[in-house]
């Protein structure tokens, strides 16, 4: 389905939300266009993630940041080919992106996670993981992984796509589980356009909704939606 800035503004103001980051689908490569012109639409309501690649040179992160991007993302869910996130392209990157106060995005396999977040911590990036961290389970392997790089300080996992989990259900406990143990480091995202589930037909405010199920709390909700995110994006929201 198309899915424009004009529908997302619509939809932010029909569920009472007044800011969206956006992050940039990965087929369009490292070709931000299309994402840098619904910033402008936003007209300040709009932040993003931008895709990009180790050729991705300083000046350019530069000129995405003062475009209105906060953050970088790296997709490599499913690579076949997957690069080595320690390679020296990749840790300039993620220097460059630290410095200019840029957040690094990852979709990965649960397994490859500590891998990749490594070289990025290291740089003194801000990480953000998405969807869960796509794991099953806090107490697998994996699971502790992920809560170990949240403890990094450094770290965020944004709950998000809860359908793109193995098991679906247990999104709501995951999400409670993450924020007991750090909730301070959790992020809710809709997920929207639900690329590859536009067939399931879900609606904006009814994701939203899911959070009343996940965190009965009124200030938890807060610190998910309004406080964690403002302090995770402080430098390019509105004062």
């Amino acid at each position: 389905m198309d899915a424009t800035a004009h529908d997302l503004l619509r939809r932010l103001d029909e569920a009472g939300l007044s800011h969206a980051m956006l992050t940039a689908p990965s087929f369009y490569g490292d070709d931000n266009s299309l994402l840098l012109t619904a910033l402008k639409i936003g007209r300040g309501r709009f932040i993003g993630t931008a895709q990009v690649s180790a050729s991705t040179t300083n000046d350019q992160l530069s000129q995405l940041a003062s475009a209105g991007i906060c953050g970088i993302r790296l997709n490599w869910w499913q690579m076949s080919d997957r690069p080595d996130p320690s390679d020296e392209n990749y840790t300039q990157l993620f220097k460059n992106a630290a410095a200019l106060g840029l957040h690094v995005e990852v979709l990965v396999e649960p397994s490859m996670l500590p891998l990749m977040a490594s070289p990025i911590l290291a740089a003194g990036a801000t990480l953000v993981v998405d969807h869960f961290g796509l794991v099953g389970d806090l107490r697998s392997p994996d699971g502790r992984a992920l809560l170990s790089i949240l403890n990094s300080g450094q770290a965020w996992v944004k709950l998000s796509a809860p359908y793109r989990l193995v098991e679906p259900r247990c999104g709501s406990s995951l999400a409670r589980q993450l924020y007991d143990h750090r909730g301070d480091r959790v992020l809710w995202g809709s997920d929207w356009p639900w690329v590859s589930h536009e067939h399931e037909n879900f609606d904006y405010s009814e994701t939203l909704a899911q959070i009343d199920d996940w965190f009965p709390d009124p200030a938890q909700r807060e610190a998910v939606l309004i406080s964690n995110p403002a302090a995770l994006l402080s430098t390019y929201l509105p004062a």
